[in-house]
Parts: structure tokens; C-alpha cells; sequence
């Protein structure tokens, strides 16, 4: 077992479905890689794009390094007062907005993907 799926197998509930199915989704995307950092799922292209954090209420935040930069045409994202961080508070797995969390992550991709290939 790596230390992602140690890290799922120590949820419980929503955030264990939750976590799960992210995570499945989040590494299918060609040249993200994860690790556990911050004793948390992060997920990496070129510099760090999200996070997996457990919330209070058994609930997950899907979280963007960037998120500031992201357009947030879906209207899903909130900073919570952090200035770079957006992200997506999910608690129940039925109740996903699967496509609209597609349409974030792709747009976090070409955004790291652009700001790397300035250099």
C-alpha cells in the first residue's frame, strides 16, 4: 500500500468515498503525480496544483495552489481569506459537480503548464 492509499484507509465515511474518487480522477490526468505532504494528497505537473484536505464536518477540500489565477466561471470556488488558496468544500460523494470540477482542474493544468513554460 503507498502512503496515499494509507492516507484514504485512515478516513472514514464521505471523506474516505470522497478522497477515493478524487484522488482516482486527479491521477488519471496525464503527468500529474502525487505525494503526501503536509500529511496531506498533493498533486503535482510542474509546481504544486492541489490539495486533498479533510474539513470539520467530514467533508473535503479540493484545493488550488493557484486558485487565485483561476477564472471561477463555475462559481464553485472560495478563498476563505487565504490570498493564493481557492478551493471546493464536497461532503457527500451523490452530490458531486463532477464536470465543473473537471473544467477547475483542466484550467489549474494550463495554468501551471503556462506559467512554467515562460521561463
Amino acid at each position: 500500500m503507498n502512503s496515499i492509499q494509507n492516507f484514504i484507509a485512515g478516513l472514514d465515511g464521505q471523506q474516505k468515498a470522497i478522497v477515493s474518487y478524487l484522488h482516482q480522477r486527479l491521477t488519471d490526468y496525464h503527468g500529474l503525480t502525487q505525494h503526501i505532504k503536509y500529511e496531506i494528497p498533493m498533486y503535482y505537473q510542474k509546481s504544486w496544483v492541489c490539495y486533498l484536505n479533510p474539513i470539520k464536518k467530514n467533508g473535503i477540500e479540493l484545493a488550488f495552489l493557484k486558485g487565485h489565477r483561476l477564472s471561477n466561471e463555475q462559481g464553485l470556488l472560495s478563498q476563505k481569506n487565504r490570498k493564493m488558496v481557492a478551493g471546493i468544500d464536497l461532503f457527500e460523494m451523490n452530490n458531486l459537480p463532477e464536470i465543473e470540477i473537471d473544467q477547475i482542474v483542466q484550467e489549474a493544468l494550463i495554468l501551471d503548464e503556462m506559467d512554467k513554460s515562460k521561463k
